[in-house]
């Protein structure tokens, strides 16, 4: 029998898999909490054995990504454009692009494990051997010094870069810190994060908060009064006093306040050097976040909402200094490079929003790791001691004195997800994880959006 050298030589080869006969079979989740929010993590199965990790946004359901399984059985998920165009109308601002988001992530990992071929490889290589994080810090209404010692705990973790609330709840319950109409801040000092609507009451609950915090921050009526700023600027002086001056400190969790009561509040904190302003006003007026930027000198920043490179479009004109989006909204990877290098043409820099589990943590250091106008990368996990655990694979923290370093596996570079952690930690009402979605297999609609 006449042997094939080529056919011969390929056998010797160690491939990751036969990448143009792979296929989708299965689409599963996991749905967890506290890591540190709700969420829930993703599995695409495939006809060859290997498996791709993604992650659907903190508080959104797993419906978005599970109602995508029927567009995308049988198709190779190494076509990783092709499929996020056939279902990135599905996806929106916010939460609802979570589901679209977590498909794109897990076909990125599939594709880079059937080439053998770390993710950031695929995105064009590093920019940056190491990716810096900078540590998010929930106020909990401590007093300055309170949440200067905080954060000064994280400094000495390795953290060179910090973030902090200063807004409207640091003061909201203070006589007379804030102007408003009677009975407006009921509805944001109540958190609906993690209501489940297992009965009527709780869905009732669940409702009103969400009806309060959906209203613009133009609409609510609710101002800073002076007693209210000197408040505040007294609680970032005394950060600053704890910390020092020269470590980078971005600010967050202004609330549902007007633009003007964003221009006095930058202008009184100036001199504190904030790295940025977050989320001052709504994202979708750009034309106010204009106005905010030319008032002052502190960065403003914003982003972590918006789905899709052209969403962010009006804020690049608008001449914001820091893009802040969330690969688990943009759409997933590919679409978080391009709107990083969109940036870069503007002269705008880009941090990345990450507040979930380790797969979106280390799918966002691909991309900063591969993206030259990168600044830094969220970290608010740093209080949960088994984040580390819920992935396999690395050596040590994956975390380490404040940075991501990325090894040159294949995909995300993830080996696998540790079940038995999981299952102490599951959603309430949710009974195991990776269970079957068949009822999803043949969800169809005619979904073309044009005739």
């Amino acid at each position: 029998m006449t042997s094939n050298p080529a056919e011969d030589a390929l056998n010797r080869v160690n491939t990751s898999s036969r990448p143009s006969e792979l296929r989708i079979t299965d689409i599963r989740v996991a749905e967890i909490t506290g890591a540190p929010f709700r969420s829930a993590l993703l599995k695409i199965y495939t006809n060859q054995g290997i498996v791709g990790l993604g992650e659907v946004r903190d508080g959104a359901s797993a419906t978005y990504a599970l109602m995508l399984k029927s567009r995308l059985l049988g198709e190779n998920p190494c076509d990783v454009d092709r499929l996020f165009r056939r279902i990135k109308q599905f996806g929106g601002h916010g939460r609802q692009g979570g589901g679209v988001s977590a498909i794109e992530i897990a076909l990125w990992d599939l594709a880079g494990k059937a080439y053998g071929a770390p993710i950031y490889q695929m995105l064009g290589g590093k920019f940056r051997d190491k990716v810096r994080c900078y540590c998010d810090t929930d106020a909990d209404r401590p007093s300055g010094t309170e949440m200067g010692k905080r954060l000064k705990e994280r400094m000495d973790k390795g953290f060179t870069f910090l973030k902090m609330d200063l807004g409207l709840m640091e003061i909201a319950h203070i006589p007379g810190a804030v102007v408003g109409p009677a009975g407006v801040l009921e509805g944001f000092k109540q958190h609906a994060g993690g209501i489940r609507a297992s009965n009527n009451e709780e869905r009732k609950a669940r409702n009103l908060v969400y009806d309060a915090q959906n209203v613009m921050h133009p609409f609510t009526g609710l101002h800073f009064s002076e007693k209210g700023l000197d408040l505040l600027e007294q609680y970032i002086a005394e950060v600053r006093e704890v910390i020092g001056p020269e470590v980078p400190l971005a600010i967050d969790h202004l609330g549902h306040i007007s633009l003007q009561d964003g221009i006095r509040l930058a202008q009184r904190i100036e001199k504190y050097t904030p790295a940025w302003l977050e989320d001052v006003i709504p994202w979708q007026h750009a034309e106010s976040y204009r106005r905010l930027q030319e008032a002052t000198s502190v960065p403003i920043c914003t982003g972590e909402d918006i789905y899709l490179k052209e969403g962010f479009e009006p804020l690049f004109n608008a001449g914001i200094s820091v893009i802040h989006p969330d690969i688990l909204t943009t759409g997933g990877i590919l679409e978080t490079k391009k709107i990083g290098d969109a940036a870069q043409d503007h002269g705008i820099a880009m941090a990345i929003h990450m507040a979930e589990s380790p797969i979106a943590a280390i799918a966002a250091a691909h991309i900063a790791t591969a993206t030259e106008n990168f600044l830094a990368l969220e970290y608010h996990s740093v209080d949960v001691p088994w984040w580390d655990d819920i992935v396999t694979g690395f050596d040590g923290p994956i975390v380490r004195n404040g940075f991501i370093e990325l090894s040159d596996k294949p995909g995300l570079g993830i080996d696998d997800v540790n079940d038995e952690l999981l299952r102490q930690h599951l959603q309430p009402g949710v009974t195991d994880i990776w269970q079957p979605t068949d009822q999803w297999d043949n969800d169809m609609s005619w979904d073309r959006t044009w005739s």
